[in-house]
């Protein structure tokens, strides 16, 4: 099946449907779909999931999918491709990468926030407005407003919780964790005993409480948010290993291949590698 391209970094438009015109499309950008009324199911990879007014997915290079609709539906469609990414990799947000990261552990809406959902409705109510209007600045204000809610979506998707926290954490716990990838690129504020410090706790009492909480010991956390880091700065970026390596606070290109092999059992660069042999989406070869 050919995949689908864009003309533009970025494409916006607004669709009103009865019936999904095509079935299992692929594409060569990624797509944010938002639902601004109607229902029915999202098919992603052959897995159906329900949909209805708020929702937004994200559909990724390498996903199939497609729509079936109850009644009429519409939407607003934002597409992005490559150049418009590297057009952002200098902010110190990485909320395009994150997206990118996560984009193919998502299973649903991207919003999961009460208060965040309103926001995007708000904003997509503007995006609309804007691309009806197509004035003075037009294209200005719509990558204004498509940043403002890729932003806000990374926020409800950026927070890696360990993969068996337990159900309905405690916040203290989610202090925690996000102090930990606040301060993932500083080594020296990721020490036990200056984390158990910061939120009142013995490096010992913090050690057992983590791992009650997560079934993984913070130090295991931490190593697994920094390998998951790194990785997508291999496939999303066009860094050096040594430019990755200073950002995360490695004496040297030496100690983060260490780091990387002793977790992944291979090196950075074999890493990059077999991603491009699978077919994973690497952006800078």
């Amino acid at each position: 099946m050919a995949r689908e391209n864009i003309h533009n970094s970025l494409e916006v438009f607004y669709e009103k449907v009865d019936d999904c015109p095509l079935r299992d499309r692929k594409f060569n950008f990624f797509e944010m779909v938002y639902v601004i009324s109607g229902r029915g199911k999202h098919i992603v990879n052959d897995h159906q999931l329900s949909y209805d007014k708020g929702d937004l997915f994200l559909i990724t290079p390498y996903d199939s999918h497609g729509f079936d609709l109850e009644g009429t539906n519409e939407f607003m469609v934002v597409r992005f491709g490559e150049k418009y990414i590297r057009e952002y990799q200098w902010k110190s947000i990485d909320h395009i990468e994150c997206l990118l990261y996560h984009a193919s552990h998502l299973s649903g809406s991207i919003l999961t926030n009460k208060d965040d959902k309103q926001m995007v409705n708000m904003l997509i109510e503007n995006l609309q407005k804007a691309v009806e209007r197509d004035g003075m600045y037009g294209e200005d204000l719509i990558r204004h407003l498509v940043n403002t809610i890729i932003v806000i979506a990374a926020r409800n998707i950026a927070v890696i919780q360990p993969q068996n926290i337990a159900p309905h954490p405690d916040i203290r716990l989610m202090q925690i964790l996000d102090y930990i990838q606040e301060h993932i690129r500083q080594p020296d504020c990721l020490k036990v005993p200056v984390i158990a410090e910061k939120f009142g706790f013995s490096p010992t009492y913090l050690g057992h409480y983590f791992r009650k909480q997560c079934n993984e010991s913070i130090l295991q956390y931490i190593s697994s948010y920094r390998i998951r880091l790194i990785e997508h700065r291999l496939r999303f970026s066009n860094k050096r290993v040594h430019e990755i390596a200073d950002e995360f606070g490695f004496a040297d290109e030496s100690h983060i291949n260490k780091f990387f092999k002793r977790h992944k059992g291979t090196s950075l660069k074999k890493h990059k590698n077999e991603l491009k042999k699978t077919g994973n989406p690497v952006l800078f070869p």
